[in-house]
């Protein structure tokens, strides 16, 4: 999990190609969530790994790009309603970095037929899904024997799945900053909270339909206990990397980019320098979380109470863990 969207938002910032970007999203189809929700951190790196492979495969091939391009994936999992809903934001470059180490842009505003990436896509998932079934690395549901594995694998390979890719941006900043301010703010802003009463939680949610309005809203209300259900479906398992770069942005990769930063006309990457916090809250001026909202004064720090630690489950006898 990301600790600080906002210094990785200003690292990435600083490693963007001065190109055109695309933004392409993978989503996971709904049969698979009980997959999803037997093997959370395997399916993830599934996703990731298989979304990277498709692209990188389609854009390799002189039919497309024929060069490497550079790839920055972030995974949400939820949807406006928090219903379990994985899916990846894919931040690709429209360029790459051939064999021969020259820059190649993508031919006319093109990136890649959405239909050929959604077999290819769906083809690669299906099938190292299955092999990890078979291999006993991936665990089926409950009450799903293996069968009925085969039968949901062969009518998923029938399926159009849902692959987008969106128009192509004059630079990645702005989708960079959408990832980031996703993964900052989780899968509930605060100020789409409307009441939590009678044990009962209201919010609002994006009404996705027909309709091209993006701001067309509605309320939604759940049973307290079905809201933290929902909301922690959307928790990544500890030591979870929610965003993963690739290609020319892979941290492997620096003289690649570096190549590439050259012939874009660009200097050297600059890392940004680190704000801590003391200086971020000066900045704020009167606004400073250190300063008393009723009189004014500095607050006295007096201790500093350090997280409990959680011994691992092998330390906890095995009656306290029934």
């Amino acid at each position: 999990m990301c600790l600080d969207p906002g210094r990785t938002l200003a690292r990435q910032k600083a490693r963007l190609l001065a190109c055109e970007h695309y933004h392409v999203i993978f989503t996971m189809p709904d049969d698979l969530r009980g997959l999803w929700l037997a093997n959370v951190r395997a399916m993830t790196n599934r996703l990731f790994a298989t979304a990277h492979a498709t692209l990188d495969q389609l854009l390799g091939d002189a039919k497309y790009l024929g060069a490497c391009p550079g790839l920055i994936a972030a995974i949400h999992t939820w949807s406006q309603t928090l219903v379990l809903h994985p899916h990846l934001h894919c931040l690709v470059t429209g360029g790459g970095l051939t064999d021969a180490g020259q820059w190649n842009p993508v031919r006319n505003g093109f990136l890649l037929p959405v239909r050929v990436v959604m077999a290819v896509f769906r083809g690669k998932l299906l099938a190292a899904m299955d092999a990890a079934v078979h291999k006993g690395t991936l665990t089926l549901p409950d009450g799903m024997p293996l069968r009925h594995w085969a039968m949901l694998r062969n009518n998923l390979g029938r399926q159009k799945w849902n692959v987008h890719i969106r128009e192509r941006y004059p630079h990645g900043t702005g989708v960079l900053t959408y990832l980031a301010r996703y993964i900052r703010g989780g899968p509930l802003a605060n100020q789409r909270l409307v009441a939590s009463k009678q044990g009962e939680v209201t919010f609002r949610y994006r009404i996705n339909g027909e309709t091209s309005d993006r701001k067309l809203q509605g309320l939604l209300t759940l049973p307290l206990a079905e809201f933290i259900r929902r909301y922690l479906l959307q928790v990544p398992e500890p030591g979870t990397k929610v965003v993963r770069c690739y290609g020319l942005y892979a941290p492997t990769k620096r003289e690649a980019l570096a190549v590439c930063r050259a012939q874009l006309g660009q200097g050297p990457v600059v890392e940004p320098s680190v704000l801590d916090w003391q200086t971020a809250c000066q900045a704020r001026g009167d606004d400073h979380p250190e300063r008393c909202p009723v009189c004014g004064r500095q607050l006295v720090c007096l201790g500093v109470i350090l997280p409990a630690r959680i011994p691992p489950p092998s330390a906890i006898p095995w009656e306290v863990v029934a």
